[in-house]
Order: C-alpha cells, then sequence, then structure tokens
C-alpha cells in the first residue's frame, strides 16, 4: 500500500509533547491543560480557549532523577513522565488534571507542584477522586468531583468559560473526532484491509497529544484517503491479534509487533480506542456535565474498577471484541510494577484459556514490559513465536 499523506507529519508530531500544533496554539494564546489518565474529560479540556494534551515522554528511556525521587520499584511510565518534567519538557503547560486512581502516578502528579517544576506563576495541579464502582451514585460523585476539581479551578484561574453553549460546542468537536478515529479503526475488521494497526496507533495517538481545532482537518483528509486507499492483492499479515493491558503510547510497540508478522486489529490498552472514542450522547433535557461523566465512568474499562459485576463486564468485553474483531490471538500486557494491570493480566489470561463464551480457545501471550521497547530483541523473539504458533493452529483446523 502506498504510505498514507500526513504519516510522516504525524510520526514527527509524537516526537515531542510540546510538538508544532501544540506550539501553534500556545501562540495563539490558549491554555495547554495537560493530563495523564482516560478517565479525565477530555472533552472538558478542549472547550473555547483550551486545549488537552495527554502527557507522554517520547525517547525517554533513563529516568535515573525520577527514580531517586520516588523507586526502583515504581511504574516505569510515572517515573518517565516526572523525568520529562524535570528536564523542562512540559514548560508549556498552563494545568495538570490528574486522578487519585494509581498512586504512583499521584506522587507523580503532587512533584509537579512540591518542586515547582513548571516555571508558570499560575500552574496548578488538580486531581479527581475517582469512584470505584459503577452506579448513578458513583455517577453523580464523579460529575461533582469534575466540577469541583477541573471546572471551578480552571474558572477561578485562567476564567475559562463552562457555560452550557461552549460544553456543547467542545462536546460535538470531540465527538467528530471518535467518529472519525471509529471509522478507521472499524476497517481492520476486514480480512485485507487497508490500513495497519501501526497507522492507526500513530492517528490514534495524534489525536489524543494534538489540540483538536489544528488536527481536525489532518484527520478528516487521511479518513477519506484510507476509505479510498488500494490494500495489496495478498493481506500484509500472518496473524491477527489483540492487544490488551496497561498504557502503549509509543507506536513503535506495534510496529515491532508487526513487522513479526501480527496485525494489530483492536486495541484494547490505556491510550487505545477500545474504549476511548465512545461518542458522548446529549439527551434532551439532562444535565450535559452529568452526560459526560456518564460517558467517561461507564464506558471505562478500567481494572480499578471492583466488584463482581464490573470483573464479569471486562470480562465479556474481552471476549466480545476479540470475536467482533476476528482475533486469532491475545497479547495481554502490562508495565513493570503496574498493579492494576498486573492483577488484570493474570485473570485475562485465565479467562481467554478458558475459552468462555467462545467456541475455541483464544491463544495468549503474557508479556510484561517496560515504558519504552529497550528491550527489543527479547521482545521480537517472543512475537515471532507467538505468530508462528496461531499460523500452525490454523493450518492445524484446517482454515
Amino acid at each position: 500500500m502506498r504510505d498514507l499523506k500526513h504519516l510522516i507529519f504525524f510520526e514527527d508530531l509524537l516526537q515531542d509533547a510540546n510538538n508544532a500544533l501544540v506550539q501553534q496554539a500556545c501562540a495563539q494564546g490558549k491554555l495547554a491543560l495537560a493530563y495523564n489518565c482516560s478517565y479525565i474529560p477530555e472533552v472538558l479540556l478542549d472547550v473555547e480557549g483550551c486545549f488537552g494534551i495527554r502527557l507522554r515522554a517520547p525517547r525517554c528511556t533513563s529516568p535515573d532523577l525520577a527514580t531517586y525521587y520516588m523507586t526502583n520499584r515504581s511504574c516505569p511510565y510515572s517515573k518517565s513522565i516526572l523525568e520529562r518534567a524535570f528536564e523542562g519538557g512540559y514548560n508549556f503547560i498552563d494545568a495538570l488534571l490528574g486522578q487519585e486512581c494509581c498512586t504512583t502516578m499521584n506522587r507523580t502528579e503532587q512533584y509537579f507542584e512540591y518542586c515547582k517544576l513548571i516555571p508558570k506563576e499560575r500552574f496548578f495541579v488538580s486531581c479527581i477522586d475517582m469512584p470505584l464502582k459503577k452506579s448513578d451514585w458513583h455517577a453523580g460523585y464523579f460529575r461533582r468531583q469534575i466540577e469541583k476539581k477541573i471546572i471551578e479551578p480552571l474558572s477561578r484561574v485562567y476564567g475559562v468559560d463552562f457555560s452550557q453553549e461552549k460544553l456543547r460546542a467542545a462536546v460535538e468537536r470531540h465527538n467528530e473526532v471518535c467518529r472519525i478515529i471509529s471509522r478507521i479503526g472499524q476497517l481492520r475488521k476486514q480480512e485485507n484491509p487497508p490500513i495497519t494497526g501501526y497507522e492507526f496507533h500513530v492517528i490514534q495517538l495524534v489525536s489524543l497529544t494534538c489540540p483538536k481545532e489544528l488536527i481536525l482537518p489532518y484527520l478528516r483528509e487521511t479518513l477519506e484517503e484510507v476509505l479510498q486507499r488500494r490494500p495489496d492483492p495478498q493481506p500484509f499479515y500472518r496473524a491477527r491479534v489483540m492487544v490488551a493491558g496497561s498504557e502503549i503510547d509509543d507506536p513503535e510497540f506495534t510496529k515491532l509487533l508487526e513487522s513479526c508478522g501480527a496485525f494489530v486489529v483492536a486495541d484494547r490498552y490505556c491510550f487505545g480506542s477500545i474504549p476511548g472514542r465512545e461518542e458522548i450522547v446529549l439527551e434532551e433535557g439532562k444535565d450535559i456535565l452529568q452526560s459526560i461523566a456518564d460517558s467517561y465512568l461507564y464506558h471505562n474499562q478500567c481494572p480499578r474498577t471492583m466488584g463482581p459485576e464490573a470483573i464479569v463486564g471486562r470480562k465479556q468485553f474481552l471476549f466480545d471484541l476479540a470475536k467482533e474483531y476476528g482475533a486469532e490471538g491475545v497479547i495481554l500486557q502490562n508495565m513493570k510494577f503496574c498493579e492494576y494491570w498486573g492483577y488484570e493480566r493474570a485473570q485475562a489470561a485465565m479467562w481467554m484459556q478458558e475459552g468462555f463464551a467462545l467456541p475455541d480457545t483464544l491463544p495468549v501471550c503474557q508479556i510484561e514490559r517496560d515504558y519504552t521497547i529497550a528491550a527489543a530483541g527479547q521482545l521480537r523473539t517472543r512475537f515471532q513465536a507467538f505468530v508462528e504458533s496461531l499460523e500452525i493452529k490454523r493450518i492445524q483446523a484446517g482454515k
């Protein structure tokens, strides 16, 4: 297939948090509002005069200073974010909106403030207390947290307008991004798709790390290009896999996996699109802020959510997703020292191998990894062996 027109531009945008579009938006006087979790309603950070940017630390390989402030056994993603902050990589942001879900990331957020890492007088950190369960009461509590920890401080410190009109406009813009990403992502269901998993990963990441108003024209053009794109006569892959687990904000992971013959058909991980790119439904007569809270609470499949219903729901979600996208195997990965996803990975592997709700079991490859893919050789060996095992299984089944 021919390369996508904007692929190199998108790749360049992912090389630095303060990328060209971020610099352009800042030059226009817009507030750069950073966040670090899929529970934070990014739509609220994209109201008029603001833009949201999900924090990444590209090419951070040695978080030595952050390790001094934390420990060797801390989440490498959190340490990399802190290391990049010490380096001055986020000096452009005006606020950091976080959550009290992950204790390691919560400590990282505190260091932003305690160590005065952002040289801006009005910079502040505000963290939402996320509920551990999903119900109408918890959704109401989440709404109150959003109002108290995001809307009130941004209005007080920067005078941000969160009127119903501004919120509705932000939701419409957010929903357009979701429609584009979902439409491109659904093409992966095809036997011979017009897009690779790596390309989709890059597109999804730029939608999270660039100002929506500035990236939307490129996303619209890319959607039209992909819909008209002619794939090669033969599929470019040897096995269809779903990747699930903790955050993957480095598309090199997907590129490495696909260089071994796999095709990533579904991205069920933090920074992924499933879930993450669902439209927010605004019902007539219902409070807009409550609709936003409901969408982010109920769609999210984070393993921190407790209760039998949540666990069974995540179990069913994995199987339904694998079936819908035609995955032949699943790669369950988690970052080292990630407690939530570490527990979930063990459970999910058992679920898949039990063959719950499927006529056959799904092969599973379990991986514990670092933030960067420095150990590419080891990963490549694991990926090659897994793809080969899926091929053998298909041959034995006479497919």
